[in-house]
């Protein structure tokens, strides 16, 4: 596993985490090899998928000697935080503040990427001590919300999670915001024909973006 610098680390040279949010571990699965090899390096698989820690085990056993962050998403407990690290997990997610997530990510050293919408939240979530704050919801507020919550709050590492896109992600990163958070339009480009390889090609086409955004 990842040391929490190294994760920190990968995480801000990245400037993106791959949600894996889908219906089956197969899935999530076959999506996250792709997308590793489309170039991300960092993936959160979320709890809702079934079997979602032997997945993370397992990817984390074949790419931590790589340098890829594989963390685990929708960690709402301590006991989840506790398991996803012994299984491997470099980083948690959680879509609000969990002081208990927080406390044994700490004990053990794994990166906390804590849910918060309002100012008051991502204070809170910061001086509970987590490393990132997930801007979430943001679908239906977007980026100017995001800017006017920094505008006051500029020192704090926020990452959005939703609403992101190639067409975008420069807009965010013109916000303030530390790095993004994607998911659908990544991990479900293989669903019209099958075709993985559509998945790696969306990586790319991403992660292209986020550099030129962040120039």
């Amino acid at each position: 596993m990842l040391t929490k610098l190294q994760t920190l680390s990968t995480i801000h040279d990245a400037g993106a985490v791959l949600i894996v949010r889908l219906a089956d571990s197969d899935t999530a699965e076959r999506v996250a090899h792709a997308a590793v090899e489309g170039g991300f390096r960092a993936l959160e698989i979320t709890l809702s998928i079934p079997g979602a820690v032997g997945v993370i085990n397992r990817l984390a056993a074949r790419y931590g000697s790589d340098g890829v962050a594989i963390g685990a998403g929708t960690v709402l407990d301590g006991h989840a935080a506790y398991e996803c690290i012994s299984a491997g997990a470099s980083f948690l997610v959680s879509p609000q503040l969990n002081r208990e997530m927080i406390r044994v990510a700490n004990r053990y050293q794994a990166v906390t990427v804590s849910g918060a919408f309002t100012p008051t939240e991502l204070l809170e979530s910061a001086e509970a001590g987590a490393d990132i704050l997930k801007l979430f919801p943001t679908e239906g507020v977007s980026i100017p919300y995001a800017k006017a919550v920094l505008a006051p709050l500029s020192h704090l590492p926020v990452m959005p999670a939703g609403g992101v896109t190639t067409d975008n992600v420069k807009d965010w990163f013109a916000a303030g915001v530390a790095a993004v958070g994607v998911g659908s339009a990544v991990t479900k480009a293989w669903q019209p024909d099958g075709d993985f390889g559509r998945v790696s090609s969306a990586a790319r086409e991403f992660l292209a973006a986020v550099r030129g955004a962040r120039q």
